[in-house]
């Protein structure tokens, strides 16, 4: 029987373009592993990456309402899923390695905090050592998935997920790719959830973002990604057009302006931080109650590491349950 995996990595040859990395000049592994016979190394890290545990969490994190009432708002998993379909999308048209974007899209968030961009605050003011979830989310997939032994993905992987907020000077296409997809999809399930949620209406979003980029969120994504696509293709770097790219600044700030730091949108955000603090201090005083497989981080990096790895793993409903089990009274009764 023929190998797939390397049916796959010649056709790679034929329908992915030179600014594409092909999946068999990966510069590999930390550790070196022998290869699949079925499937392409960054086929096998997406594999890796929806099987951990991280990213199961990503269901029960928030995006940016806190425990929102209803089914229909976006999680840090819907989100994820988002971004992975806008990535392969582009990496698709632009004769890139989808399977690399979606590796990178897949595993861009799982070091996010509970509570969404109001945890990853409050633990960068707590923690000495600051802390940034994009540096976090490599932290996962490279030390604690697996019980401490990690993914062991691609370079191209981890560098893409360790990347994707501010970009690098040696980012690969892809890398790139889904940065901005990620840019374009939150903007844009933010901007539909918080119509939803009644912060917005219809008619308060600016003219300029409706008339040139739609009034529904598939409109305008499609404008924002056909925009991209068609201005990026045969160029070395991917790029709007000017108009588009002066609409999509716009719309980033708006969205923090009206959304982001909204009273209503953000009323309980100020509640995050002492929920934190409180399960922080409360396991740096007694690490002996931290996870068994976080003693290695304890006896390499240090308890204060360990608690902040702990932390930022949780899902806001269980950060919510283990401050209310260490903090607040339950109610008895005498029989």
């Amino acid at each position: 029987m023929a190998c797939p995996r390397e049916e796959r990595e010649q056709a790679e040859r034929s329908f992915i373009g030179p600014r594409g990395v092909l999946s068999a000049a990966s510069a590999g592994r930390a550790l070196p592993e022998p290869p699949c016979r079925i499937r392409t190394c960054f086929q096998r890290d997406i594999d890796r990456i929806t099987h951990s545990k991280s990213f199961r969490r990503l269901k029960h994190k928030t995006q940016v309402f806190l425990q929102p009432e209803g089914d229909h708002y976006r999680t840090r998993l819907t989100h994820t899923l988002e971004v992975s379909r806008l990535a392969r999308t582009v990496a698709r048209a632009l004769k890139l390695n989808e399977d690399l974007a979606e590796a990178i899209a897949l595993g861009h968030d799982l070091g996010h905090t509970p509570f969404g961009h109001a945890g990853e605050r409050a633990l960068n003011s707590i923690y000495p050592g600051g802390f940034k979830h994009y540096e976090q989310s490599l932290r996962v997939v490279d030390i604690l998935e697996r019980d401490g032994r990690g993914l062991n993905l691609c370079y191209e992987t981890r560098m893409g997920i360790l990347h994707h907020t501010h970009g690098a000077p040696d980012d690969t296409l892809e890398a790139v790719a889904v940065r901005l997809c990620d840019r374009i999809a939150y903007i844009n399930h933010d901007l539909d959830d918080s119509i939803r949620a009644g912060i917005l209406t219809e008619e308060e979003v600016p003219a300029l973002i409706r008339e040139r980029c739609g009034r529904r969120n598939s409109e305008r994504i499609n404008a924002i990604l056909t925009d991209l696509i068609e201005n990026s293709a045969g160029q070395d770097t991917l790029r709007m057009s000017p108009g588009m790219q002066e609409v999509f600044d716009f719309f980033h700030s708006f969205m923090y302006a009206d959304v982001y730091t909204n009273p209503r949108a953000k009323s309980e955000e100020g509640k995050v931080e002492g929920i934190l603090g409180g399960l922080y201090g409360h396991y740096v005083q007694n690490p002996d109650k931290l996870p068994e497989d976080l003693r290695p981080v304890i006896e390499n990096e240090g308890v204060e590491r360990a608690v902040v790895d702990y932390i930022s793993g949780m899902t806001d409903g269980y950060a919510m349950e283990k401050y209310g089990e260490l903090f607040i009274p339950f109610a008895w009764t005498v029989k």
